[in-house]
């Protein structure tokens, strides 16, 4: 199980061992300073702390929407529902009009918020920390709601999976 140090690190088996871990998707999405909205698909966003409620998503360095979230005031982060496989898709794709025909709403910060997420947080910037190729943004909650019975979109092993329904 364990890698020879000697040999070079390989990072698309990193990524795939990585890929063992599933996870939730989510949009996180922003007001740029020209106004622009911009909004990118998360599968790196977690729970730091419930006192104060803060939580952090990481962002490539290399990512287009980097700056507008550096400067934003606010950040909407909208956790998909699996009926939003496609919206999921879109918002990963790093060029291109997202937001066209995107039903959306805006939180009372103005960052712009995902309709019929599974969860919508509404966020302020807290602090950005250097993470490798990668920026690591802390947030802190400042409203939050969830959809009860939402069927939340689920990625694991590079594929969208459902969830199984309990066993009673």
């Amino acid at each position: 199980m364990s890698a020879n140090p000697a040999d070079a690190f390989d990072t698309r088996a990193f990524r795939c061992t990585l890929g063992a871990f599933a996870t939730g998707v989510a949009i996180v999405a922003a007001e740029g300073e020209d106004g622009t909205l911009v909004g990118m698909t998360m599968s790196s966003f977690n729970a730091v702390s419930l006192d104060p409620p803060l939580v952090l998503f990481s962002v490539a360095r290399s990512a287009l929407s980097l700056p507008a979230l550096r400067t934003a005031r606010a950040y909407g982060i909208s956790v998909l529902a699996h009926h939003q496989q496609d919206l999921s898709g879109r918002f990963a794709c790093a060029q291109g009009e997202k937001w066209a025909g995107v039903a959306h709403l805006r939180g009372a910060g103005g960052a712009p918020l995902i309709a019929e997420a599974a969860a919508h947080l509404e966020c302020v910037p807290h602090a950005i920390h250097d993470g490798g190729d990668h920026e690591i943004f802390i947030a802190r909650v400042l409203a939050h709601r969830c959809a009860p019975g939402a069927d939340p979109l689920v990625f694991h092993a590079g594929r969208y999976r459902s969830l199984a329904a309990a066993a009673s």
